[in-house]
């Protein structure tokens, strides 16, 4: 016996029209992201924890001063700080480019021969591992007619070889296939270097970018004090070293922190800038779903 039973349809999917809309992730979900939460709550942690070691302990302010003490002597003695960082601001920025002007020169002239490198990137070595501490008194007395050149010299020396170290890498790091590829069909040196090599070296340039950054700052400062013990008035790190000649304990941390926040620009500014000429197709900025 044939039962008839209600036929059941399908349920009907409905059309893309009818789909809610997908909301683009809002400029707060852009911002807060674990990524940002996580370190500036660590920060905020440690400067509560120091403030409170402070006031508990009654640490004097010539010994270690809070974090608002610091804070309210930054903003006082600001209109003498601000000045002072422009002028170390200034010379990193030159020093950075010029750093890496010269270093992504050098290494495209490094992969053009092995002889070339082999001969020259020893000295480069050396020009890296010699103190910029032990060199800076002699720069300076070079340049005495010019500080401003001497301490960008300095500056240039620390940021220089990251930049030709991690590009030759990468100019270096060129797929051979394509190599021989490019040589098949008859490509000259220029064509390869600017359609295989420029663009394989791409990630390896942008990662010595950040850690040349830092080193400028790095080497400015160092320099600044090299020539502040010598009575030059330069950049904010005289503003530390005259701090604590005079045991201005509190403002030297304000100098300090300037100091600090200006590098943590540097590679942040950097950063976004690898990730800005990287995001599309290497694979360290490609964002995955798991």
């Amino acid at each position: 016996m044939k039962l008839d039973l209600p036929s059941q349809s399908a349920p009907e999917l409905g059309s893309p029209a009818d789909l809610p809309p997908v909301q683009p992730p809002s400029i707060l979900k852009k911002i807060f992201t674990p990524e940002l939460i996580a370190p500036v709550l660590v920060g905020v942690f440690m400067l509560l924890g120091w403030e409170i070691l402070v006031r508990a302990m009654q640490i004097p302010p010539y010994l270690l001063p809070g974090p608002l003490l610091v804070l309210q002597t930054l903003i006082l003695e600001w209109p003498q700080l601000f000045p002072s960082l422009l002028v170390t601001i200034q010379i990193t920025l030159v020093a950075f480019v010029a750093a890496v002007v010269s270093g992504l020169l050098i290494a495209i002239l490094f992969t053009q021969s092995k002889w070339i490198e082999r001969s020259l990137f020893p000295y480069a070595v050396i020009l890296q591992t010699t103190p910029i501490v032990a060199i800076a008194p002699i720069i300076i007395i070079w340049f005495k007619n010019n500080t401003f050149a001497a301490l960008v010299v300095c500056a240039w020396i620390v940021a220089f070889f990251p930049i030709v170290s991690n590009t030759t890498l990468g100019l270096n790091s060129a797929d051979h296939s394509l190599q021989n590829l490019f040589e098949l069909y008859g490509a000259n040196r220029w064509q390869t270097l600017r359609y295989l090599r420029l663009p394989s070296a791409m990630p390896y340039f942008l990662g010595g970018l950040r850690i040349s950054g830092g080193l400028a700052l790095i080497g400015a400062v160092v320099a600044e004090f090299v020539a502040g013990t010598g009575g030059t008035r330069s950049g904010i790190a005289y503003q530390i070293l005259m701090s604590s000649y005079n045991l201005q304990i509190p403002r030297m941390f304000a100098a300090l922190l300037l100091t600090t926040v200006l590098g943590v620009l540097i590679f942040v500014a950097l950063t976004l800038l690898s990730d800005a000429l990287l995001s599309q197709w290497h694979e360290s900025a490609l964002k995955r779903e798991n």
